[in-house]
């Protein structure tokens, strides 16, 4: 468990918002819900968005692992409601039996597509009645991989309560998406700025090499043009938060 003196360490290192991980949203008590918030609200720190650890069974072949992870969500929504915490982060899963932020032959098939827009329509009936909202983040590795296809996504499920979170990051797939950095980001507000319930800070460089590859690199340092991603989240979303990952 956090302690006070932890939230006190990061408002005084400048932040005004965290997101909480969430293990077991079915059995936190009353009194642990009203503990987390006396204390984020004794380091005048808000909670801008809780954070399941359910994997990436929302897309799975077997039926029984999938009810179990949209049964965790649905939990983890009405826990972000008990918190009023405003959003839950949406993970959208991958076959990689390794991890759900690992590339899989399927990933990008309609069948995988379909199972996550209902998993997300089971969940976001929860979110709806819960007034909540659910922030999908995406990537070019897993089902959701790009701004186009996350627009579909969302359009799909139809429901006022999902929403994208914008990791930019994740979408990197290309050299010419690199050199063109703004016309990048720029995509995913044109057909995701007013649906955008959150956002996670990151950055990124080109490793030199023969064959294309990518490393996360420390904020600041890497490719990412924060003041134009800034000015952007300032314009669609200006409500949001954004998370230093």
């Amino acid at each position: 468990k956090f302690k006070i003196n932890d939230l006190e360490a990061a408002k005084a290192e400048g932040y005004n918002a965290l997101n909480l991980i969430v293990t077991d949203p079915g059995n936190v008590r009353d009194q642990d819900v009203a503990r987390t918030k006396r204390l984020f609200a004794e380091a005048s720190l808000e909670i801008s968005q809780t954070n399941g650890r359910y994997g990436g069974a929302l897309v799975s072949e077997d039926e029984d692992e999938r009810a179990a992870a949209i049964k965790f969500v649905k939990r983890t929504v009405n826990l972000t409601a008990r918190l009023g915490s405003p959003n839950t982060y949406l993970r959208p899963g991958s076959l990689n039996p390794g991890g759900p932020w690992l590339p899989h032959p399927e990933n990008r098939s309609d069948e995988v597509f379909d199972r996550l827009v209902d998993s997300a329509k089971q969940i976001c009936k929860v979110a709806e009645n819960e007034g909540i909202k659910v922030s999908t983040e995406g990537g070019v590795v897993c089902p959701v991989h790009s701004a186009r296809r996350m627009r579909d996504f969302i359009d799909a499920v139809g429901s006022k309560s999902l929403g994208f979170n914008q990791d930019p990051v994740n979408f990197i797939s290309s050299l010419d998406d690199v050199y063109n950095i703004e016309a990048f980001l720029q995509e995913f507000f044109d057909l995701l700025g007013h649906v955008t319930f959150g956002a996670h800070a990151k950055d990124f460089t080109v490793v030199d090499s023969l064959l294309v590859h990518f490393a996360e690199t420390e904020i600041g340092s890497g490719l990412i043009p924060h003041d134009y991603f800034l000015a952007q989240m300032q314009k669609h979303a200006p409500n949001t938060h954004v998370l230093i990952e």
